[in-house]
């Protein structure tokens, strides 16, 4: 969990990277998911002129969270596709050509290759902000860049900071703390409400969390799923593979409870909307991801209160019970 000390100093980081940053062009890369929803923050943050381009995938998300912006729809770039990256380069080079840029930002994954080499292309700046879930050294993409000249990188996480090449940058996580929720009226004999959502990485199934939640779930109980690329045909509930954000935030903030995988951009959004999620993380042991970073993820935010952690054998039924904790957002004096 980050010191006090660590705070400070990635404060620090932030007002140096805003005020490079503040009323810049730039060109934003990420992949959907968790890395658009940090790139899409540091761009509010940051100050960057909103007529900014971003660079993603299309996906239900994307177009919600873009919708007004300027983009430049990629073709998928898979975790670790590097030769993917490089066609996505070309193409995110021909889509761009006649526009004028001060900065290339990337959040990654694989697809912030693509950033570096339009920014070379382009003699521009490139500064790429490794995710947040990086908490004891960089992504394979991150891993990659900092063997590279002429290019900005920043951690989020004061732990390997030190590490060559790498600067201690603004991080995320500080914007919040948990606070005990409001009192509730008693639900009397009603079911609980239930949302749960696996997010969208492909190819990856989340059977277990599906199996752990449907286990626990009691009658009465309403469920709405969100289950990307796990498809079933055995659930109760509304079933759903994809949600448009506005939806999702809706599930959000009236379900009585939120069941989640440990994705940042979904891990994000609860928080900024005050809801203290229960995060199962997906292990590369059981085939639901190319590493255990949602893991650490999951460690970090459970040791600040923010999330209940729990694997898919200790869910519990009480887990699924209205929540007794709120999160609050830096400077919201409500709650």
């Amino acid at each position: 969990m980050s010191s006090e000390g660590d705070r400070t100093e990635s404060a620090g980081g932030a007002a140096e990277l805003a005020a490079a940053l503040r009323g810049k062009r730039a060109l934003l890369v990420a992949s959907t998911g968790g890395h658009l929803a940090q790139i899409v923050r540091w761009s509010e943050r940051f100050g960057l002129r909103p007529d900014s381009v971003f660079a993603t995938f299309d996906s239900e998300q994307s177009r919600s969270l873009l919708r007004g912006r300027d983009v430049v729809t990629l073709d998928y770039v898979p975790p670790r596709g590097l030769k993917p990256a490089f066609r996505a380069a070309v193409r995110l080079h021909r889509e761009t050509r006649r526009e004028r840029f001060d900065v290339v930002l990337s959040t990654g994954a694989a697809v912030g290759i693509s950033a570096y080499a339009i920014g070379q292309l382009r003699r521009l700046p490139v500064v790429y902000i490794e995710s947040v879930s990086r908490f004891d050294g960089p992504s394979a993409t991150g891993r990659i860049l900092e063997k590279l000249p002429r290019i900005q990188r920043y951690s989020q996480h004061a732990g390997w900071a030190d590490r060559p090449g790498w600067r201690l940058g603004p991080s995320l996580l500080d914007d919040y703390t948990a606070v005990p929720a409001p009192d509730r009226a008693p639900r009397g004999e009603d079911g609980r409400r239930v949302f749960v959502s696996l997010g969208t990485i492909k190819p990856f199934r989340f059977d277990a969390l599906v199996d752990a939640v449907r286990k626990q779930l009691r009658p009465g109980d309403t469920v709405t799923w969100q289950l990307g690329v796990t498809t079933r045909d055995d659930l109760p509930g509304n079933v759903n593979q994809e949600l448009r954000a506005e939806e999702f935030d809706r599930l959000l903030t009236d379900s009585d409870v939120f069941v989640t995988h440990s994705g940042v951009g979904t891990l994000l959004r609860a928080l900024e909307l005050g809801v203290r999620p229960v995060v199962v993380p997906r292990l590369a042991a059981r085939g639901e991801h190319v590493d255990d970073h949602q893991l650490q993820v999951a460690r970090e935010l459970a040791g600040r209160g923010l999330v209940a952690l729990r694997s898919p054998d200790e869910l519990a039924s009480e887990d699924l019970d209205p929540a007794d904790v709120v999160i609050r957002r830096s400077g919201d004096t409500s709650a």
